[in-house]
């Protein structure tokens, strides 16, 4: 094998498996250690530089960060990353004299934004300091799109999602609030620079299944539903719902249902329990409010009487393969199933809807989906002053993912206005500093706790059940967040090697508690992953090879299961060994040279 380069960014990036999950790329280790510190304003503005919300989503990520977490290696679960991020929002000082200022002069640049979402958000927040003339529409009254109208006010409270929302209304954006954009073609005639579209998924699918028309009444998409409930227009639903999904949007309506009066709430899915797409802990706080899950049950019929509904069937189905492998649910031949019910909330996905988007401007949308064509890396539609991000650009994911998109759209609408590439995507800032303080002493803490995952303490059910706006999750106390931040596992403090240091009297071989280190003759990727102390079998994770040594072998380190204790480098008699923290900060708006 070639020897690593780990001047390369991605090297080293790629070792923080959390921070390499997450899409918007926070630096994960070092915010935890700035809480374990109890610095928790400096680690709310690490956090905020990156993902911008960073209270909302310690309440509300998907995270992508934690199966990722190399703690979930050694043990069951990995450190409560999402949760942590909480801690900091909670704790954190007055921390708007840290935030970036309205610009003091403008740059002469126009920029629309069409929805007021996490995506569009980021976008504002990142070209308003450069000096963008930005201006928002959104057809609701406040700003936070599908964080506001879709996030239940029981995970996610108003205050926070205010809070967060005004850093960025603070840099000072045209806002134009209960302003529907009703056709792209007069927004591009107002000659704006550039178009961003962060509107989201705005459409819940429909069921389309016998007795749809006749009890409509009582029939309800799930996310306008929520949306309903988030504006004080519905307070109330009947005593038996039932919630069609097995999405996170169904959790909520599951959820929420209970706390409008739904006595008997049930969730009936067509596929099994772990092929739903709700998050594990989304599913667990549904049963823990006393809310069945039914699995393999597919809709047939709407049953009513006299215009009133009374239940749904369902046909129980099975997984099988098919000759090709594929899974399909074909009919078990048992019974149907019938679940009476007052009404029924309809949570089976959502979808993006543009009419408001003339077919004449440029703008290619794929044939099969009727989705806009869209550049994965720079976010520019086919017509190269149209951008999109969030849900709108690839279809619904997570608040992460529109931030994700938000930056990166930032930077292309930025290099755009200013005549360069947009394809030509400006280099990370990357630094990787010694945290040497002595001959084996480190600025870090590198022990390694043994404590298993704390949980998150909860408010009395009796009581949240009764409240639709009552926080059920109440977050680590700083106690708490400080055992669960001593988890951490320090994945960005990295182990170093300098070949012409070595003496190769394999010490750190000894040393290693994982066997991760081997001296070696070398040899081709598959022989050497075989023929290292532990065979390294995760191929998706690097192997750290060094330049040839004076024996003629190489070092190589399996990346995959080093814990980032320091001790080769504690126990090295040379100092070939160095543990040198890596900080990657991605490119924003503006990197780009003038």
């Amino acid at each position: 094998m070639a020897p690593t380069d780990v001047a390369n960014p991605n090297y080293f990036h790629k070792v923080v498996d959390c921070q390499w999950a997450c899409p918007a790329h926070t630096p994960v280790p070092e915010y935890i250690r700035l809480i374990a510190a109890g610095r928790y304003s400096d680690a709310y503005m690490i956090n905020w530089h990156s993902n911008v919300f960073p209270g909302v989503l310690g309440r509300t990520c998907d995270r992508p960060c934690e199966p990722a977490c190399r703690r979930g290696r050694v043990e069951e679960d990995p450190v409560a990353i999402c949760r942590l991020k909480r801690v900091a929002a909670d704790n954190k000082d007055d921390v708007r004299g840290r935030m970036p200022q309205p610009a003091a002069q403008k740059n002469g640049k126009r920029i629309a934004l069409v929805g007021a979402g996490p995506a569009s958000l980021t976008v504002a927040r990142d070209l308003l300091p450069l000096g963008y003339d930005v201006t928002i529409y959104d057809g609701d009254a406040n700003a936070g799109g599908m964080m506001r109208t879709q996030i239940p006010k029981f995970r996610l409270p108003e205050s926070v999602l205010d809070e967060e929302c005004n850093f960025i209304l603070d840099l000072k954006p045209t806002t134009k609030f209960g302003h529907k954009i009703e056709s792209l073609k007069a927004l591009l005639a107002e000659n704006y620079d550039a178009i961003f579209v962060g509107c989201g998924a705005p459409r819940g699918r429909d069921l389309e299944i016998p007795g749809r028309a006749e009890a409509a009444a009582n029939i309800h998409i799930g996310i306008d539903w929520l949306s309903s409930v988030s504006f004080g227009h519905t307070t109330s639903i009947g005593k038996r719902v039932v919630v069609l999904g097995g999405g996170n949007t169904a959790m909520d309506c599951c959820r929420t249902s209970r706390r409008l009066g739904g006595e008997k709430v049930d969730v009936v899915v067509r596929s099994g329990f772990e092929e739903m797409k709700a998050s594990p802990w989304e599913k667990e706080d549904a049963m823990h409010e006393d809310i069945p899950i039914h699995n393999f049950l597919v809709p047939k019929e709407f049953k009513h009487k006299d215009g009133k509904l009374t239940g749904v069937l369902f046909e129980k189905v099975k997984a099988e393969k098919d000759a090709k492998g594929r899974r399909n649910l074909v009919p078990t031949g048992e019974p149907d199933v019938l679940f009476e019910c007052d009404d029924v909330l309809v949570a089976v996905g959502q979808e993006n809807a543009f009419p408001w988007i003339e077919r004449d401007l440029g703008l290619d949308f794929d044939p099969k989906w009727d989705m806009p064509v869209v550049d994965e890396v720079t976010y520019q539609s086919t017509n190269p002053k149209v951008f999109f991000g969030g849900d709108a650009a690839f279809g619904p994911k997570n608040i992460i993912w529109a931030v994700a998109h938000g930056h990166e759209a930032a930077v292309s609408i930025d290099l755009f206005c200013n005549g360069q590439d947009v394809k030509v995507r400006p280099s990370p800032l990357v630094n990787l500093s010694s945290q040497k303080m002595g001959i084996h002493e480190w600025s870090y803490d590198n022990d390694v706790s043994l404590d298993l995952r704390f949980k998150v303490p909860h408010a009395p059910k009796e009581k949240t059940l009764r409240d639709v706006n009552m926080e059920v999750e109440l977050g680590f106390t700083r106690e708490l967040g400080f055992k669960e931040a001593q988890r951490c596992l320090n994945c960005d403090i990295e182990t170093v090697f300098a070949e012409n240091l070595c003496i190769e009297c394999d010490a750190c071989v000894d040393i290693c508690p994982e066997d991760c280190i081997t001296f070696t003759l070398n040899d081709s990727e598959p022989v050497l992953r075989a023929h290292l102390t532990a065979p390294a079998a995760n191929l998706t994770q690097d192997l750290y090879v060094s330049q040839e040594l004076k024996t003629k072998r190489v070092m190589v380190k399996d990346e995959d299961v080093c814990l980032h204790c320091g001790l080769c480098a504690e126990r090295c008699p040379t100092g070939a060994w160095d543990m040198k923290k890596f900080y990657l900060e991605t490119a924003k708006a503006g990197s780009c040279s003038r």
